[in-house]
Parts: structure tokens; C-alpha cells; sequence
């Protein structure tokens, strides 16, 4: 006789494994009934959980790593939260480590598996460009976060947890043309960004070439070495350079809610208004952004659905259940009073 399997308490109980290895486990995130019905099925048939894959992490410390890139960045904070919340249900201890900008998240994970011996990993954050043969050396199971890892390596390998940038990018630059808007100056990330900051200028130059609008150098700001692209600070300093040169537009698409802050102080600063004389766009939909004078039209990310789907993917990579999973989430535009046709001349 077949040896009675995960998979045949499934289809018995007309669940997925997935929410069996919750029950076995004893997640809270399942209905009672459910549990009881899959325990029931699970004591009939005989059913012995597979543990090998637990036990050979016996050497592991009980405890999840966040390693993020760009801490100060507020999107992160609701993130963090749901994380640590969902961790501290599960018992699991939790260790949260910054990656500054010019280092590579991959290699700290690796220092970090020597020193703490976690047992899984969420990366919040960080580029795309990693090569396979260094993400091989990676022992725990891994979720990659906020964005997915590029055609170096093969999916198969490790799982991800994201938004279509390049579509909120189109999207959001297609609603400022819709508005009227022609000139629209992008704050981008570094020219050399493998992540987010290159899928969402993509995004901006594919909705102007759509729109029959040439893409004008000019008018992609890019962030400045060493400079934290997602901030305040960079957001402020783009903004004012290219007010102070003359230069033409009628309204920044902005890579961040973040950053965008610093540029409605910068045209401000400037004598000018939001958005009476630019309109200004982002993305991410922090709490922040509801609140701002004017509050912000934004591409809004679903972090805290996003932060426990990657956890829940996490967990049961550890218990030994499942294969490596790809989820896509759809950011939602979300109009506020940052945005207003050309020459609008409301100032707020």
C-alpha cells in the first residue's frame, strides 16, 4: 500500500497542502473547523508529518531575519510591523538588519547565516541584478519582497512577493497625460538601479511613447551617487535643480510618496505652488500621503497584505511544505489634490 500522504489529506478535506501544513502547525491564520476536519482525517489515515526537512535545520536558531534597503523610507514601516507581529504569533524570534545603499543585500545575508543562523529570510527592498551562483549559497529559505530578482535567476529558487512596477509606473504616467499633461519631469531612482526605480521609469517612458509623447532626457532626474533615492532629501534637492534651470514641465511623476514631499516643499521654496503650477504624482500610498497639504495622488501599494503573504510563504518554506511561489499584488491609483490640469492656478 502507497504510504498515506500530505497530499491525499488535501484532496480528502477538498483543501491545499498549504493549508494543511497550517493546521499541522497550528497557525492561527485557519478557520477551527478546517483544523479540526484536517486533524480528524490526519489521526484516521495514519498520517505522520514529514519533519526531515525540520530536522535538518536543528542547528538554526528559531528566528526570522529582515534584511531591508532603505530603512528611513516610511512605505517599510507597516511592513516591518505586520512582520514582527506575525513572527511574535508564531514564536519565532525576529532580527531586523539595514543594508546601506552601496552594499549588496545577498552578501549580507550571507554574513548574516554565519553569525545568527537564521531560519528564514525577507528581503525588503534591495536591486534586482544578483547572479545565481551567489543566491545558490543562500541556506535558509527566502522571500524577496517589494520587488522580484531579474533573469539571472531562475524562479524556482526562491520566492517573491511584489507589485507590477512597471504597470504603476504606466499607469500613473498615463493618468497625469490624461490630465492634460505633456512636460512631465520623472524624479527617478540612480541611473544604475537594477530594481523598482528602472521598472517604474520603464513604465513612465512606455505610457509616452504610447501617448505618441517623446521621451526627453531632460526631464528624468535622476538621484545622484550616494544619494537615497526614496528620500526627503533627494526629492527636494532633484526638484529644485530643476526649477533653478529653467527647465520646462508641468508636473513630476515622483518615485516615491517619500521623496515627493520634498519636492511640493521645493516648488514652495521656489515661489510656486501644487498644484496651481506643477502637479505633482508618486508612489507607494504611505499613511502620510492622506494627510499632506496637498494630500498626494499616488499609486497605493498593498504593504501589510503584501508583508503577511510573504510571511505566510516564509513559514511554510521552513516547516518543509510547499515549493517556492510568486505573488503578484495590483497597486490601486488613488487621486488626491496633488494633481490638476495644466496652468490649474489653484494654489493650496
Amino acid at each position: 500500500m502507497e504510504p498515506f500522504t500530505i497530499k491525499d489529506v488535501a484532496r480528502i478535506c477538498g483543501v491545499g497542502v498549504r493549508t494543511v501544513s497550517r493546521a499541522i502547525n497550528n497557525h492561527p491564520d485557519i478557520n477551527p473547523q478546517t483544523r479540526q476536519r484536517i486533524l480528524e482525517v490526519i489521526e484516521q489515515n495514519g498520517y505522520i508529518p514529514n519533519n526531515s526537512a525540520r530536522n535538518l535545520k536543528r542547528t538554526e536558531s528559531k528566528t526570522i531575519a529582515v534584511l531591508i534597503r532603505g530603512i528611513t523610507n516610511p512605505f517599510f514601516q507597516g511592513m516591518i510591523k505586520t512582520i514582527e507581529q506575525i513572527t511574535e504569533r508564531r514564536r519565532y524570534g525576529f532580527l531586523l538588519q539595514q543594508v546601506d545603499e552601496e552594499n549588496d543585500e545577498v552578501e549580507a545575508a550571507l554574513e548574516l547565516e554565519k553569525e545568527k543562523k537564521p531560519c528564514g529570510i525577507v528581503f525588503l527592498g534591495g536591486t534586482a541584478s544578483h547572479k545565481e551562483d551567489k543566491v545558490r549559497q543562500l541556506k535558509a529559505p527566502f522571500v524577496v519582497c517589494t520587488i522580484t530578482l531579474g533573469p539571472d535567476v531562475r524562479k524556482e529558487l526562491y520566492s517573491s512577493v511584489a507589485i507590477d512596477d512597471v504597470l504603476a509606473g504606466y499607469e500613473m504616467t498615463s493618468y497625469l497625460i490624461s490630465m492634460g499633461h505633456r512636460r512631465i519631469a520623472m524624479v527617478a531612482a540612480r541611473k544604475d538601479d537594477a530594481a523598482i526605480g528602472r521598472m517604474r521609469l520603464e513604465g513612465y517612458c512606455k505610457a509616452l511613447a504610447d501617448h505618441h509623447i517623446p521621451v526627453d532626457p531632460d526631464l528624468i532626474l535622476y538621484a545622484e551617487k550616494g544619494e537615497d533615492a526614496y528620500s526627503m532629501v533627494n526629492g527636494y534637492r532633484a526638484a529644485s535643480r530643476f526649477i533653478q534651470s529653467g527647465r520646462e514641465a508641468t508636473a513630476f511623476l515622483v518615485i516615491s510618496d517619500n521623496a515627493a514631499f520634498g519636492v511640493c516643499k521645493a516648488i514652495r521654496d521656489a515661489g510656486k505652488s501644487v498644484p496651481g503650477d506643477y502637479s505633482v504624482a508618486s508612489f507607494d500610498g504611505i499613511e502620510m500621503a492622506s494627510y499632506y497639504n496637498p494630500t498626494l495622488t499616488t499609486m497605493k501599494q498593498p504593504c501589510e497584505e503584501m508583508a503577511a503573504e510573504a510571511m505566510n510563504i516564509l513559514l511554510d518554506r521552513i516547516d518543509g511544505f510547499g515549493q517556492n511561489e510568486h505573488r503578484l499584488f495590483q497597486a490601486r491609483l488613488t487621486e488626491g489634490e496633488s494633481v490638476a490640469g495644466p496652468g490649474a492656478g489653484r494654489a493650496i
